[in-house]
């Protein structure tokens, strides 16, 4: 297939979308200069996670809270396991823009795929800036990642293992990989990658420089300053250089990927450029989602569904069939 592909909807799905954004548009967005935003938002998002681990268990999902160590950091996790069968496992990396964000905040999709694929999944608790340098997020990621291919969790030695993440947990999914070079059988162990929307380069696509207010989720001319706040003391050169520009580094050896971006995203270049180098090293499928902005695979709409659902097949495909690139 070529780099990148339209998602092929149907115009109920479509007019859904439009109605939703609608809704959206009188949202505010996300801006990382505003740390009292911020700090009511991550204290929002606990409190909606309260009683948390109790749905889960109604949900059939075991939860358990670990706390894993390497020579370079100190990270926790958070597993979830199916009560039946496990066939993989899924290192999940989540998302909120660098700076807010937790465990938790992905348990309906987690929940939602552990149901449709029975694999377990591992989130990371990797710290948050803009306190802490970038590089230390990758760090906590990269912690996790080759505790997970390292037979951390020894009951699941044999299971295919595959990493997933949104937004700024795709970027720091792809910088992982990057990182994870430097150790090739545990590379080699990934499956498959699965990344929505994702962020790949600091100094700002083409896209990303022409955001304007009218962007939803996300403040489209801020966007670029915003980088520029979470990498203090850096030219743009200097953001560019991998794995703090996943972009730019080298794909060889690299396990298959599924990415989405949305038509209505100002990220979409990072995804479509993704998209182009990666596919000269592995299999890869992507696809421009129409009438979707950022964060859409949140959303209770028909169109996030339909997306969802592809990723399910996608991994299921590749649990059944590993080893398969």
């Amino acid at each position: 297939m070529s780099s990148i592909e339209l998602w092929s909807s149907d115009e109920r799905t479509l007019a859904e979308a439009r109605q939703f954004n609608r809704v959206l548009d009188w949202a505010p967005r996300l801006r990382i200069g505003n740390r009292f935003g911020l700090m009511l938002a991550q204290c929002l998002l606990r409190f909606s996670q309260i009683g948390r681990s109790y749905k889960l268990a109604r949900k059939g999902i075991g939860v358990e809270h670990r706390r894993i160590y390497s020579e370079s950091s100190h990270v926790s996790i958070r597993i979830l396991r199916p009560f039946g069968v496990t066939a993989g496992v899924v290192l999940d990396i989540h998302g909120g823009g660098w700076i807010v964000g937790n465990t938790l905040m992905n348990d309906a999709l987690n929940s939602a795929m552990i149901s449709a694929c029975s694999i377990a999944v591992v989130s990371v608790e990797y710290r948050l800036a803009v306190q802490i340098p970038l590089e230390e997020l990758i760090n906590d990621c990269l912690a996790a990642a080759r505790w997970l291919l390292s037979d951390g969790l020894p009951e699941y030695r044999d299971l295919p293992i595959f990493i997933i993440g949104e937004s700024a947990g795709a970027h720091l999914a792809a910088a992982t990989l990057l990182q994870l070079k430097r150790w090739p059988t545990l590379l080699r162990r990934v499956q498959g990658v699965v990344l929505y929307y994702g962020v790949y380069d600091l100094a700002g696509t083409t896209s990303v420089r022409q955001a304007d207010s009218d962007t939803l989720i996300l403040d489209g001319p801020g966007i670029v300053e915003a980088f520029h706040k979470l990498t203090p003391g850096l030219n743009d050169a200097e953001r560019k250089e991998p794995p703090l520009s996943p972009l730019y580094g080298d794909f060889h050896d690299f396990p298959p990927a599924l990415m989405f971006v949305g038509k209505l995203d100002p990220l979409q270049d990072d995804t479509i450029q993704m998209a182009e180098r990666w596919q000269m090293a592995s299999d890869v499928e992507a696809y421009l989602v129409p009438e979707a902005p950022h964060g859409f695979i949140h959303f209770p709409t028909r169109m996030a569904s339909q997306v969802l659902e592809h990723s399910y097949k996608w991994i299921r495909k590749r649990i059944e069939r590993p080893n398969i690139y």
